[in-house]
């Protein structure tokens, strides 16, 4: 009888032990890190008495003041006020039509992926820890096991890489945690049975009813790059749990000699707020307001503790005095018993001192100062000053103020655009079926577009001579935009509007002069606005050549065509067209 020998998978116990001990590695590297996101989680709660540790503080007021909190919920608002919307552009001329149905379909994408509360979710960390994550994955599951992209916000603390890179894609290895339900688990994945015990410890935020763990287990999505026969680089995947393998690509044969995406990168987009060296991960603005905030919660306290004592009578009571001390408590008495006589060497009134001025404009600097720091002053979030009380100078003080919002901004476009990169290649590698979204048209009305993968895969670029030219792959560009936009922004662009209205932009005569100032502007939707402008002086050219025309031709039984100003009307201009079509 021949023993069967079964065949060696190339992910096992082994490598999931040795990617084990990567990680171990690694989130020693990050310990440091993990440490601060954690405090500043509480810093944000306004919990942050607790880090003091201070036995003299048990039983005494723990004012938080809520400045920080201010600044970084502005800072959210700011960024809600600017969503974000892609503009597909095509890098060759064969591609435009794909890159017109990609910028209409690509919001549907996002919507559907409930991509706005993954923006707001994901701005909330990048403030609070200075990084903002989110993962671009696709999701065989959904829509009944057709599949669909899926976005989601990322957990800085629970995500490790190689420490010393500045960009995730350098790192040879990368580990996404999250704990789930060990029973759960054990549902899915049989083979889990027998393995409950965690052996991975995670960091954890500090929460007032605490967390039970006893009956969780941490899930390790392991991504990896390792090269094939040919020296390509794929990226593979293997998730494990205790010890356990739960999925390997490599153990996939449709997937071992492809990698488990096809664009070959950690599907894991950095944004940093303010960068730091050697490292994908940043530093936010409690990091940088958190002493500020200290000293203001400190002065807080202690004059919360003067205004106390400075508002109850208290006494210095010799044990001689012989005064009743219930009585003399009791405020509702009108008289107190003494017995014997009373001087000032045994009795006598403790007086505490008020508040002095200098303390009070002190602790008011120190606002000042953290709302500096912060960026976030009076102006920016609408207050007046120095008695400016116009609506438009309100308006233009604010846009001067926010040049840090549109800085986070920016880089949060970039951070956008290279999502609508990802979920470009996941298109191309997943969408095999065609699909159908709802648009909305030119017109405000609802249009249905069917797209596949196909039109973004390589395309064959012909024959010469008999000879195949090979396929190449459609390129694209993405431009972000504000999707929605603040109030000042709509303001202004109306204004401007108004203001080429006026001046006569829109006036076909005027159309000529109007492309010459436009040439010397800068404002957005202004290559529309160039375009309109054209077509107006074509129009106005088309109708002066044909009103000459008509001048110089004299047929009987027509009259002459004669306007205001002899400009053609529309039924001396339809005219016109007929006669046009008759002398040909």
């Amino acid at each position: 009888m021949l023993d069967i020998v079964e065949e060696k998978l190339p992910i096992g116990p082994e490598e999931v032990a040795e990617a084990a001990a990567v990680l171990q590695k690694y989130k020693a590297g990050k310990a440091a890190l993990d440490k601060r996101l954690v405090d500043n989680e509480l810093w944000f709660r306004m919990g942050h008495w607790k880090n003091y540790q201070n036995p003299m503080m048990e039983g005494k007021p723990q004012p938080s003041s809520g400045w920080l909190f201010n600044s970084i919920a502005n800072k959210h608002a700011d960024a809600m006020d600017n969503y974000p919307a892609p503009n597909v552009l095509p890098r060759a001329a064969d591609d435009e039509q794909t890159a017109r149905v990609l910028s209409s379909i690509l919001p549907v994408v996002l919507e559907q992926a409930d991509y706005e509360q993954v923006y707001s979710d994901t701005w909330w960390r990048k403030l609070k820890q200075g990084t903002g994550v989110k993962g671009v994955f696709w999701d065989p599951e959904a829509h009944g096991g057709l599949g669909e992209i899926a976005i989601r916000p990322m957990n800085l603390l629970m995500l490790y890489w190689e420490p010393g890179v500045e960009d995730i894609q350098a790192s040879p290895n990368f580990f996404s945690l999250r704990m789930e339900n060990t029973r759960q688990l054990e549902t899915r994945w049989p083979q889990l049975k027998g393995h409950s015990a965690s052996v991975l410890d995670v960091p954890r935020f500090l929460h007032d009813g605490g967390l039970d763990t006893t009956e969780k287990s941490v899930v390790v999505d392991w991504y990896y790059k390792k090269p094939d026969a040919e020296g390509r680089v794929l990226l593979h995947y293997c998730k494990f749990c205790n010890g356990v393998v739960l999925y390997a690509s490599e153990n996939d044969p449709a997937l071992a000699g492809r990698g488990f995406y096809d664009h070959g990168k950690y599907p894991f987009v950095f944004d940093p707020l303010f960068m730091e060296e050697d490292s994908p991960a940043g530093f936010g603005y409690i990091d940088v307001m958190k002493e500020c905030q200290t000293a203001i919660d400190r002065m807080n306290h202690a004059m919360d503790e003067n205004v106390l004592l400075a508002s109850k009578q208290r006494y210095v009571l010799s044990d001689t005095a012989g005064v009743n001390e219930e009585e003399l408590a009791d405020l509702s008495r009108d008289i107190v018993h003494v017995v014997g006589r009373l001087g000032d060497d045994s009795f006598r009134p403790l007086q505490t001192a008020g508040l002095q001025g200098n303390s009070l404009s002190y602790r008011n600097s120190r606002i000042e100062e953290l709302k500096e720091i912060s960026g976030n002053r009076d102006m920016t979030q609408g207050g007046t000053a120095g008695g400016v009380t116009a609506a438009s100078a309100i308006a233009a003080l604010q846009e001067a103020g926010s040049k840090l919002s549109r800085d986070m901004l920016k880089s949060a476009y970039r951070a956008f655009a290279r999502e609508c990169y990802l979920i470009l290649d996941l298109m191309r590698q997943f969408y095999d079926e065609e699909r159908v979204f709802r648009i909305v048209g030119a017109a405000g009305q609802n249009e249905f577009v069917p797209f596949s993968g196909a039109a973004l895969r390589p395309q064959p670029a012909g024959t010469v001579g008999g000879v195949e030219l090979g396929s190449r792959e459609p390129v694209f560009d993405i431009v972000v935009s504000a999707e929605k936009k603040s109030t000042f922004s709509r303001l202004s662009q109306n204004e401007t509007a108004k203001e080429c209205y006026q001046l006569g932009f829109f006036a076909p005569a005027n159309a000529d002069a109007a492309l010459v100032a436009l040439e010397m502007m800068d404002f957005e939707g202004i290559e529309k606005v160039r375009q309109r402008v054209r077509q107006n002086g074509t129009l106005a050219m088309q109708l002066a050549v044909l009103q000459n025309r008509l001048t110089a031709q004299e047929q009987p039984g027509k009259a002459a065509v004669t306007g205001p100003a002899d400009n053609l009307s529309t039924k001396a201009a339809a005219d016109a067209m007929g006669l046009g079509k008759e002398n040909r």
